[in-house]
């Protein structure tokens, strides 16, 4: 599931830079830099019984210079055929993760639709050791079973 690992503080992005390449989504908040790479899963799919899998890789890095644990996580996730829910509770997949300057957590999860388009967003609350509280924004991320262009069916 999630690892730890120290990694690069980052290119200085401005604050609150989102990007989309390639199907890789990021966004810079507050010294935090979240990506997110979402991926359909055919093999885990039933389109005749409206359920599409999709599994989203996100990628925290503390660019910052304090050291922050994640405590709680807000998503607002979209599917355009079954409406808009929410989700949220402590940490991510069961972990509340600290990461000094310069590391990184990696983990995924997924998101099952009842169609195949849609997409999510939400937020990450972090604390640090002196009592701040840091909020980092998840950039929003398309769900498509299809590439942009392409027909879904």
């Amino acid at each position: 599931m999630g690892h730890r690992t120290r990694g690069d503080p980052g290119t200085g992005e401005a604050d609150d830079a989102i990007m989309h390449t390639h199907d890789l989504y990021y966004r810079m908040t507050h010294g935090i830099r979240i990506t997110v790479r979402p991926v359909y899963m055919p093999q885990h799919s039933d389109p005749d019984d409206a359920r599409f899998v999709f599994v989203y890789f996100i990628r925290i890095e503390n660019a910052g210079d304090k050291t922050v644990q994640l405590r709680w996580r807000h998503w607002y996730i979209h599917d355009d055929a079954g409406g808009d829910s929410e989700v949220a509770g402590d940490g991510v997949v069961g972990e509340q993760p600290v990461l000094a300057p310069g590391d990184v957590h990696e983990y995924n999860s997924f998101c099952v639709l009842r169609g195949p388009r849609g997409h999510m967003e939400g937020f990450y609350d972090f604390s640090s050791p002196d009592g701040s509280k840091v909020r980092a924004e998840i950039p929003r991320f398309l769900l498509r079973t299809h590439p942009e262009g392409a027909a879904d069916n």
